[in-house]
């Protein structure tokens, strides 16, 4: 899973870059943009940890992309964004100290992202325009697109997002190509100055059905380098407190659209990363492409029960183990076996 860190110069991107994932930016990739893994912690993986006690334990893991920030005069922003177009989704991150304007910040960027989505259009639609014209073996297909992206044009154009616009299932595998930031989730992270202790006022200002929060960056990573014992002694002097990291990964990933199960066994513990209603064999996939081409079952417990029973036997026992075919679509902490030939 990619999500790409956008905001305005100066807003605490790249601090929230360094907080997540604990690689400090580079210099040298100032102008392609830098990645980085930030682990997904769960207590659940402990938990099983304990219960298998394996060799290994890896933890998903959500890939970061932190691009040049943009200009508030728009300058040169399509082509900075360019380095997002293929993130699943995008993390605003917006300033609001000094002379910063959040909600001014988040308005303007709002319009970037549809400019950028409608010069694609736009341009693909002019192409259209003399394809369609000529007879050819795909030209029903090509009609389908014209009419989905026309309709995309219209509603970014009235309304300034596409919520309202219904795709056909073959137009929407067509316009997957073209990664739309319309399409993709959004979070937005109001980064405040180090001595804001109401967070509220401020959190009001995330548009609404967008999910986000209010944290202060700098502090975070500050924060970060001391001890559990300097940290706690150092926020009780200053009257602040140490924001959930934990939470807020959590959050992104369920902005996202993603969620975990697990693998366990005396070799390995693992979560696993995969999008809301991904079914059984799609699941075996991301672990091996073997196990999904030989699927026969897979063999599903819940995190919760096998942690609460102690072990593998016990949940057979209470009859807690199923037995799910192919297209059963797992749930977050579900406990994963897969069964193939």
């Amino acid at each position: 899973m990619r999500i790409g860190l956008v905001g305005y110069q100066g807003s605490g991107k790249s601090t929230l870059f360094r907080w997540l994932t604990g690689v400090e930016p580079d210099p040298a990739a100032v102008h392609q943009g830098q990645t980085a893994i930030c682990h997904v912690p769960d207590p659940r993986i402990e938990e099983l940890a304990r219960i298998y006690e394996p060799k290994k334990i890896t933890r998903a893991g959500i890939e970061l992309v932190d691009i040049p920030g943009l200009a508030r005069t728009h300058e040169d922003s399509a082509a900075k964004l360019v380095l997002l177009r293929e993130s699943g989704a995008l993390v605003i991150v917006v300033a609001a100290f000094g002379d910063a304007n959040p909600r001014a910040d988040l308005e303007s960027f709002r319009d970037d992202l549809l400019i950028a989505d409608l010069d694609i259009i736009t341009r693909r639609l002019e192409r259209l325009a003399e394809q369609v014209k000529k007879p050819r073996p795909n030209r029903d297909d090509l009609l389908a697109e014209q009419t989905a992206l026309q309709q995309l044009q219209q509603a970014l154009e009235k309304e300034g997002n596409i919520d309202g616009v219904e795709l056909t299932a073959r137009q929407q595998k067509q316009l997957k190509a073209f990664q739309l930031f319309s399409q993709k989730p959004r979070f937005v992270v109001i980064n405040v100055d180090d001595s804001v202790s109401d967070l509220e006022p401020f959190e009001a200002l995330v548009p609404e059905g967008t999910p986000g929060r209010a944290v202060s960056l700098q502090l975070q990573v500050e924060l970060e380098g001391l001890s559990e014992e300097e940290r706690a002694s150092f926020c009780e002097e200053m009257g602040v407190e140490a924001a959930d990291r934990a939470a807020l990964i959590r959050d992104l990933m369920d902005a996202s659209g993603q969620m975990l199960f697990f693998t366990a066994g005396p070799k390995e513990v693992r979560s696993w990363l995969v999008p809301k209603g991904t079914t059984a064999v799609e699941a075996a996939g991301n672990i091996h492409t073997d196990l999904a081409q030989g699927f026969i079952r897979a063999e599903v417990m819940k995190v919760d029960d096998l942690v609460r029973l102690g072990s593998e036997r016990a949940v057979k026992a209470e009859g807690l183990m199923r037995q799910e075919p192919r297209d059963y679509v797992l749930a977050d902490g579900d406990v994963v076996l897969i069964r193939h030939n």
